[in-house]
């Protein structure tokens, strides 16, 4: 070999001895620009693969969101769907719809120890039983749950309570589920009227005519049998429940204000504890006035009531919980999404036909609830949106032009001439 090879030989291992290592630190002959160069490219596939990252776990989040909301959703549907199916049943071998409303009812006083449970396997600072009582006996006041305060706070509500859901199971012995659950819908737009009238809350025309529309669509559905019969009763006990319904909430908010989750199931469990002390002699009026009477006491179908009372308890756990991990308007979605997924059930296990008066009326009752859902600042958040949709039209022209006048002088510019486009 000649001399000149071996120099060249080396500076070529060497050359491949610091790609592999990637250290081009200070070797002789090896330029800065190059270093520099190499820096910046290493930087920049480090940014874009941090961004990569940061985007997929953006849309991961997303997803997952998007996932849990739907489970809510599905989960307040499925569960009233659900009560109101296994109360139909129950009527078949035990027709006791006062019972039916206290058992249930007590099953409530279960809220409050399920909500400590969750929060002793999730809160790091975990707090005593009764520590967590008294910290939720605050929705009843500064000095907390009194006996006062017990009796002139819970009962009107737990009377209220046992009325709504006491005339739900009276309308559900004369009409369909889906008939129904769609009657009970109505207790927004009762809701509104109520907080319109009694809290003076702000005027909306929007919900104005979603309370025409629940309004037309009551109308409808007393007329489906023209005025008489059991239609019309079932349809009277259906509005009557969602009026106590909305009666509760307008009320609830008047004398409580807004509640936590530990409030609110600390309320509710109060309410069946006063329903178990107070209103327990009830049913025993109407067994043995023979108005509620079963004989023998074995032939109470356990199981059913179980089932009841469980899916009801599932309901008001899932829809104060969904109140503070997600939003009101996916409650009252899931609530919505009950019609016609009763109707689904009525259609295939009962061969229900529904007339065309009675599914007009539906569907107008659940219009109007979902016209209900609307924020109070529903115009104001549309006419925001229209105008962002304007300016980005706008300005997506004004792009479009830009690279259409560049185009043309860059081709005007290739043929020796310049020609200005027009505007």
């Amino acid at each position: 070999m000649d001399g000149k090879a071996a120099p060249n030989g080396v500076a070529t291992i060497e050359d491949r001895i610091l790609r592999i290592t990637g250290y081009y630190g200070y070797y002789p002959g090896y330029s800065s620009q190059k270093r520099e160069e190499g820096a910046q490219t290493h930087t920049e596939s480090s940014s874009q693969e941090a961004e990569g990252q940061t985007r997929c776990q953006s849309c991961t989040s997303t997803f997952l969101k998007l996932i849990w909301r739907f489970l809510i959703i599905l989960s307040v549907s499925s569960s009233w769907v659900g009560t109101t199916q296994f109360v139909k049943i129950t009527f078949e071998t035990f027709d006791c719809p006062f019972f039916m409303t206290w058992f249930s009812t007590n099953w409530n006083i279960m809220i409050f120890p399920i909500y400590y449970s969750g929060h002793l396997a999730t809160a790091q600072e975990k707090q005593s039983p009764i520590k967590k009582f008294r910290e939720c006996s605050r929705i009843f006041g500064e000095d907390g749950l009194t006996l006062k305060l017990f009796l002139k706070r819970t009962a009107p509500f737990s009377i209220l309570w046992t009325l709504t859901n006491y005339l739900y199971l009276l309308a559900l012995k004369k009409l369909t589920a889906t008939d129904v659950s769609a009657l009970f819908c109505c207790n927004k737009a009762f809701v509104f009227l109520l907080s319109w009238i009694v809290l003076k809350d702000r005027f909306m025309g929007a919900r104005i005519v979603a309370a025409i529309m629940a309004i037309t669509g009551i109308v409808m559905m007393a007329y489906a049998d023209g005025f008489q019969g059991d239609s019309i009763i079932g349809v009277a006990y259906a509005v009557g429940s969602a009026s106590t319904s909305a009666l509760y909430k307008v009320l609830f908010k008047m004398f409580l204000g807004s509640a936590n989750f530990g409030e609110a199931a600390h309320f509710v469990s109060t309410l069946g504890f006063f329903n178990f002390i107070f209103i327990s002699i009830t049913p025993i009026i109407l067994y043995f006035t023979k108005v509620e009477y079963w004989y023998p006491f074995s032939a109470v179908p356990w199981g059913y009531l179980c089932g009841v009372a469980g899916l009801w308890l599932a309901f008001n756990i899932l829809v104060n919980v969904g109140v503070v991990l997600t939003y009101p308007i996916l409650i009252s979605i899931g609530t919505v999404l009950s019609v016609p997924g009763n109707a689904a059930v009525d259609l295939l296990k009962h061969k229900m036909i529904f007339s065309v008066v009675r599914l007009g009326a539906t569907i107008i009752i659940c219009m109007g609830f979902l016209l209900m859902l609307l924020p109070e600042e529903w115009d104001e958040i549309t006419l925001r949106f229209i105008n962002s949709l304007k300016e980005k039209k706008s300005e997506d022209h004004s792009e479009d032009i830009t690279e259409s006048s560049v185009h043309t002088r860059s081709r005007s510019r290739a043929n020796g001439t310049v020609s200005i486009p027009l505007a």
